[in-house]
């Protein structure tokens, strides 16, 4: 805190003295210089030292008290490294070799699947095996894509999931992970396929890979990322403890991220009810795999069910808390909805053995089925799209269907956005048409459409925090850090020729996308000398508002600083 208000009153005598340089330039005068150092130089916030003297005690005491006088270590443990903060070359290099270790070894996956013959019984019990790992790894990958994304766009992930600032996992620390059990995934196959040439029974290597996953996550010593694991277990029990506990943001977004994984939860159940139930290490028998497959209804009807009511009963916790029927109690029904969608499949494959000889025209489950899913999709996707995102908004100035203030660089992800929610939401059309008609086994549909819904979740990602970013900033909450993209050089050069435009600087209603911007201002910086010249009038306009924009800066850093915190 300290010393982001120290960088505010350097910030704002650097903002005064190239002001004062200009108006002497410009109008052949002294006075810029003179109002400099009557007003500027003079001024209580530069004259003032308590900051600073706060600050030297503040160091004094960790070094002396704290540290038993290592300085070094105590100016590690004060400072907060920056978001953008560069990464170590050998995380880098880890990355590499597993990512590219990975892609090998998945084309190699692939082909001995397609020419390898299968001896051990029913496929899809193969399929349901390893598709739940797959599942997270590929979650994993793309959350490291999310943290980039957001980092760079200057999106405060770090203050959102309210992380330690000093200690939490960069994006490249993600995809390591992701890397690294991709490679153990690709080899745990492998094995898996040539279990017979290598004489090792063929099942031991799902149960091998599950429980290396396992222990990873519930190691209990400070190895492996213990705090980022640590804090997954915490909000995860957050979450099965729903609605006992106050609600924060990190809750209601990875039980969301649950509910993209709903496949990957079922097949737990079915992992634990085959190993329960194997009787031959060496193929699939028929108490192991028919029998999980095609009982045990209620159990997995019941997982299928578990992300929804974790949703649905936050909701109803955030309206104890907040007594604020909309949203909370709005979001309540739309996870509501969910539930009779997984209640009516299940009721409609538990019949439709019934019904088989007539078709499904005569299975009144299946129009059940049908209407409450177009009804919770629909209502899903508009939810997504308005309260999540906040887009089609009334006051979206330029930004068309989207709303007045974006982060991302471009208009176009977001009209992406909008098209590919829509197209895998209602990606249980095609799903339900190809498999009813016989054209592709539902097992095989659901290997497609799991993955599909693990990347829709990633874009939603992205405009979510997006969204709750902007409102952090609207409502003026308090924050550990001011957020904003890395700059670069020619950033700070654009920068510099803003300040020095003749025309002012004005982004109210303007597109802000940084390749035409900078194009502009190039051709624009030509012109400066003649400008300059023969518009003193409009620069002492410009200097009156950029003053007033210094102030109005400086009484929007106060009340980010001393504001409450919300949550």
């Amino acid at each position: 805190m300290q010393c982001c208000l120290s960088n505010n009153v350097h910030l704002l005598v650097y903002t005064f003295t190239p002001r004062s340089k200009d108006c002497n330039e410009l109008l052949n005068v002294d006075y810029g210089a003179r109002w400099h150092n009557e007003h500027v130089v003079t001024s209580h916030f530069h004259t003032n030292k308590d900051i600073s003297r706060l600050i030297a005690e503040t160091e004094s005491t960790v070094t002396n008290d704290l540290e038993g006088g290592d300085r070094q270590r105590a100016m590690k443990r004060l400072r907060v490294p920056p978001l953008g903060e560069k990464q170590s070359p050998w995380t880098t290099f880890k990355v590499g070799l597993f990512s590219g270790s990975f892609i090998v070894l998945i084309c190699v996956v692939i082909l001995s699947g397609l020419f390898h013959p299968d001896t051990k019984g029913d496929w899809r019990v193969s399929i349901r095996l390893f598709r739940c790992p797959l599942l997270l790894v590929e979650f994993i990958f793309l959350m490291g894509v999310n943290v980039y994304g957001w980092r760079s766009s200057g999106v405060n992930h770090v203050l959102i999931f309210e992380l330690d600032p000093r200690n939490h996992l960069s994006e490249q620390h993600i995809m390591e992970v992701a890397a690294i059990f991709g490679v153990i995934w690709t080899l745990s196959v492998l094995s898996f396929i040539y279990a017979e040439a290598l004489g090792i029974p063929a099942f031991v290597n799902p149960l091998v890979l599950m429980g290396i996953m396992v222990a990873f996550l519930l190691n209990p010593t400070k190895t492996f990322r213990h705090e980022a694991r640590f804090w997954v277990l915490r909000v995860l029990g957050r979450i099965f403890a729903s609605p006992f506990f106050y609600v924060g943001f990190a809750d209601f977004w990875l039980a969301d991220q649950l509910t993209s994984l709903v496949p990957a939860l079922v097949d737990l159940g079915f992992f634990a009810c085959f190993y329960i139930k194997l009787d031959d290490w060496y193929r699939v028998g028929e108490t192991s795999g028919s029998v999980c497959i095609s009982k045990y209804h209620h159990i997995r009807l019941v997982i299928a069910c578990l992300p929804s009511w974790f949703r649905f009963a936050q909701c109803l916790r955030r309206y104890r808390d907040t007594k604020e029927k909309f949203p909370h109690l709005a979001n309540a029904v739309k996870y509501a909805t969910s539930f009779f969608v997984i209640i009516f499949s299940h009721l409609y494959l538990l019949t439709s053995h019934q019904t088989e000889s007539i078709g499904i025209a005569a299975n009144p489950y299946f129009y059940l089925w049908i209407f409450a899913s177009m009804v919770s999709t629909s209502y899903s996707y508009t939810w997504d799209i308005k309260m999540d995102w906040g887009l089609f908004d009334k006051k979206c100035g330029d930004n068309k269907f989207l709303r007045e203030e974006v982060v991302y660089s471009s208009n176009w992800y977001y009209y992406f956005a909008i098209i590919e929610d829509l197209i895998l939401r209602f990606g249980w059309v095609l799903s339900m048409s190809l498999t009813e008609m016989g054209y592709i086994h539902s097992e095989l549909m659901v290997a497609i459409l799991a993955p599909l819904e693990v990347f829709r979740r990633f874009v939603w990602n992205f405009f979510r925090l997006e969204n709750e970013h902007l409102n952090n900033c609207g409502k003026f909450r308090a924050v550990r850090d001011i957020s904003v993209a890395p700059m670069d050089t020619s950033d700070q050069a654009v920068i510099l020729r803003m300040m020095d435009s003749a025309e002012g600087v004005f982004n109210r209603h303007k597109k802000k996308g940084k390749n035409k911007d900078t194009k502009l201002l190039l051709e624009a910086d030509e012109s400066n000398d003649e400008k300059r010249n023969s518009k003193r009038g409009i620069f002492r306009k410009n200097l009156y508002c950029s003053n007033q924009q210094i102030i109005i800066g400086l009484r929007t850093f106060t009340t980010l600083v001393f504001a409450p915190r919300p949550f």
